[in-house]
């Protein structure tokens, strides 16, 4: 059974993360809800825009995050990450890294050398994934997805794509190891192109339109920046694009437990936050210079 439309909507007025990211939060404060897309917690997109060359570093000094994970998609530009677990990358086009925080770790994100000095457009997702309580604590790691490691496959006699990042599409896995049940799809779909998106019932889900025009439930066309929230009430999501279209797919698996957050950390009581600030200020997440 298809999905109906719940909400569409465009998310809050864009702010600056650091010097780098000119981002729009689409959830939780554009909608003022926490868990209606659970297991995804926030979601901030960079809509394409240009950045002027630079010799300074531009992005996110070191800061710390415990109890969830963050999903960084660049579809223009480049990003380079560190943090303090000794992890590192760069993220280029139609690539995505998964960092797992868990129990506590210092990062930072700045747009790549290379790339700043050329400067250039820089189009980007991110999402922040939310960890069940009996994984708050794991270890931190790091997942480097690359475009060759993006499982993908051609819909509708090759009008279209779907590029897996995490969770699956039919036959196909995505790379991303994850704590819970997450589908995210890269949708890369030409004028008419349709695709039937399978989807759990009870999984929270979603389709942003990057780029172009889609349509989905049944309603009018959403355009780029329009946020897509379906009911709960239907196995699966039909998309038709109007348009040269790009859109990201989100549908995970709820995590039905309490949830508080404050700033860089997201845990499940007052105390566990409490303790989280204690920590890193006691140096427990390690060092990392900018």
């Amino acid at each position: 059974m298809e999905r109906s439309i719940e909400t569409v909507f465009r998310g809050s007025p864009e702010h600056w993360v650091g010097n780098g990211f000119h981002v729009s939060n689409y959830f939780p404060s554009a909608t003022d809800f926490e868990k209606r897309m659970s297991p995804f917690f926030l979601l901030d997109y960079q809509k394409p825009e240009r950045y002027a060359p630079t010799a300074r570093k531009r992005g996110v000094g070191t800061h710390p995050h415990r109890g969830f994970e963050t999903v960084t998609v660049a579809y223009q530009g480049s990003i380079a990450h560190r943090d303090s677990a000794g992890h590192g990358g760069i993220i280029g086009p139609g690539e995505a890294q998964w960092m797992t925080a868990g129990a506590g770790v210092l990062h930072n994100e700045y747009h790549e050398e290379s790339f700043a000095k050329a400067g250039g457009v820089l189009h980007m997702i991110q999402i922040w994934v939310n960890l069940p309580r009996r994984h708050k604590r794991t270890p931190a790691k790091y997942q480097d997805i690359t475009r060759e490691a993006v499982a993908e496959t051609p819909v509708d006699g090759g009008k279209g794509l779907v590029r897996v990042l995490s969770g699956a599409y039919e036959d196909l896995k995505g790379p991303a190891s994850t704590f819970t049940p997450a589908h995210m799809l890269d949708l890369r779909l030409k004028p008419g192109a349709r695709v039937r998106l399978p989807t759990p019932k009870d999984y929270n889900t979603a389709l942003l339109v990057l780029q172009g025009r889609v349509k989905a439930g049944g309603r009018k066309a959403a355009e780029a920046g329009e946020f897509i929230l379906f009911k709960n009430d239907g196995d699966e999501v039909h998309a038709e694009a109007l348009d040269d279209s790009i859109a990201l797919f989100l549908s995970g698996a709820p995590i039905e437990e309490p949830l508080v957050h404050y700033g860089p950390f997201v845990m499940n009581t007052v105390d566990e936050i409490n303790e989280a600030i204690e920590d890193f200020n006691a140096g427990k997440f390690g060092s990392l210079k900018d």
